[in-house]
């Protein structure tokens, strides 16, 4: 499995120059209490490869919590034959752990 990590100040520069796609893969009332702005929510317990989401030009790179279920995520869509190789090593306690703002939704 080839493993990408990525760290916060990679996922605020792809954020901010719309070069990824952020996919959350906590669970929907995690991903409800608070996300990262900008990230989509696609739950491992429900996670299917087909269905993450396709924008041109954008890198989809995975997050979770604290890296354990994205990397998991990524073994997945690995295995599905996807070119997916990102995740956010920290995930979202390292983005609130720097006190970046906080989607609710």
């Amino acid at each position: 499995m080839i493993v990408n990590d990525l760290d916060i100040d990679a996922i605020k520069t792809g954020l901010g120059d719309g070069s990824i796609l952020l996919v959350d893969v906590r669970e929907p009332h995690e991903f409800a209490a608070g996300h990262i702005p900008g990230s989509v929510s696609r739950p491992l317990s429900q996670f299917d490869p087909a269905d993450l989401p396709n924008e041109p030009g954008k890198r989809i790179v995975l997050s979770c919590a604290a890296g354990v279920r994205s990397r998991r995520a990524l073994e997945f869509a690995q295995s599905a034959g996807l070119d997916i190789d990102s995740h956010y090593a920290g995930g979202f306690k390292d983005w609130l752990m720097h006190g970046e703002p906080v989607a609710q939704d």
